[in-house]
């Protein structure tokens, strides 16, 4: 046995990595090998104790099924290695509508067919036929997304009134992608263009690693994400200037400060590990949802078409469950009558019987109901 762990061939270890690797670096790629081959050679042992427990004919079986998962694992690298040829091909085919599309929004161009004067039924009814483009466009389409609408706060949209474009583009090393959303000059920051990227362990899992976001250049009162509080001082105090406290408050533009983690797995406990995961994938769902739906899908959230389709498929899904509720349904009245009709002869004495009743517990207030509000300052709220 001591022999066959010594004799442990690795040497095509490269070539039959699973398929989560394939999307890394050429030097992570060699970074995880060496990882994997002294984790091997420390499971050597177990891997023979399994292979010698079988029988001469099986085991020549079980190594020949092994190399028929060597030559998948090539042709599923070769796979992700064309499909990311692919996405690459037809981003290129979708950037001249991207393009058509913010000219359009932004009132570069102007549709054919659109009067240059407002029409007497909009000026009555005060329609804005003078404005240029499609105003708040974009504001509208991420607040119509389900998962984006609950990160917009009130205080946010004047900001995001501002927001012209939000484009997506991969980044090679290390491997994932990147977000970036231009604006307008404003009145809020300094900033023209807000990024957040995405760094991934495995894209194609994904496994997200980190997270950096651009520091947003406030001007001075204009910073959403705060509350500056002034407080008088207390009578008779030296100090006569008032006490100014800042407030952290919820706000969209939080996705540019993303969670991070400690350099030392030692600084945290599992509490806040287990906390700061979760923090992590609502991010990475922040992120992806702008990137997947939001971007490509842009007006049909603007108009609202395309939380109907997400409506219909979720109406499909849950046809299935409550036809199976129905057949519940149907079997407990079936159940009922047969119980009703071998309890007929007990019904008399069951009515001499006192009934018992359980008192029910009133509710105290949830997580986000009145207690909740009451936690978060009173100046943060919305307005």
């Amino acid at each position: 046995m001591g022999g066959e762990k010594e004799n442990l061939d690795l040497s095509d270890l490269n070539t039959s990595l699973p398929a989560a690797a394939a999307a890394l670096s050429a030097e992570d790629r060699v970074g995880l090998v060496n990882a994997l081959k002294d984790k091997l050679q420390s499971l050597a042992g177990q891997h023979a104790d399994v292979l010698e427990s079988l029988s001469p004919n099986v085991r020549r079986r079980v190594e020949f099924l092994r190399g028929i998962q060597s030559q998948h694992d090539e042709i599923e690298t070769k796979f992700f290695e064309e499909r990311a040829a692919l996405e690459a091909k037809y981003q290129k085919l979708y950037e001249p509508l991207y393009a058509k599309r913010y000219d359009i929004v932004n009132g570069v161009v102007e549709v054919d067919g659109v009067a240059k004067e407002p029409t007497t039924e909009n000026a009555a009814e005060g329609g804005d036929s003078d404005a240029k483009g499609v105003p708040d466009f974009w504001l509208t389409a991420l607040k119509t997304n389900d998962v984006l609408t609950e990160e917009i706060q009130e205080r946010d949209e004047p900001v995001l009134k501002y927001l012209k474009d939000i484009k997506w583009s991969r980044i090679d090393d290390p491997k994932g992608f990147k977000l970036e959303f231009f604006f307008d000059t404003n009145p809020f920051f300094k900033n023209s263009v807000l990024t957040k990227s995405y760094h991934m362990v495995d894209e194609d899992d994904p496994i997200l690693e980190k997270a950096i976001g651009t520091e947003i250049e406030w001007y001075p009162g204009k910073n959403v994400t705060q509350k500056i509080l002034k407080k008088k001082p207390k009578k008779g105090s030296k100090n006569t200037k008032p006490i100014t406290k800042t407030e952290e408050c919820e706000s969209f533009f939080n996705f540019f400060s993303p969670p991070q983690v400690p350099e030392d797995d030692e600084d945290i406990d599992e509490e806040a590990a287990d906390e700061l995961q979760g923090q992590m994938e609502h991010d990475y769902d922040i992120g992806s949802t702008i990137r997947d739906k939001i971007i490509p899908h842009a007006v049909s959230w603007f108009t609202g078409e395309a939380v109907q389709a997400e409506d219909f498929d979720d109406m499909g899904d849950g046809d299935e469950d409550d036809d199976d509720e129905d057949d519940d349904d149907d079997d407990e009245e079936d159940d009922e009558d047969e119980d009703d009709d071998e309890d007929e002869d007990d019904d008399e004495e069951e009515l001499n019987k006192p009934t018992k009743k359980v008192a029910g517990k009133p509710k105290g207030p949830s997580k986000g109901g009145a207690q909740g509000n009451a936690e978060q300052p009173t100046e943060c709220k919305q307005q």
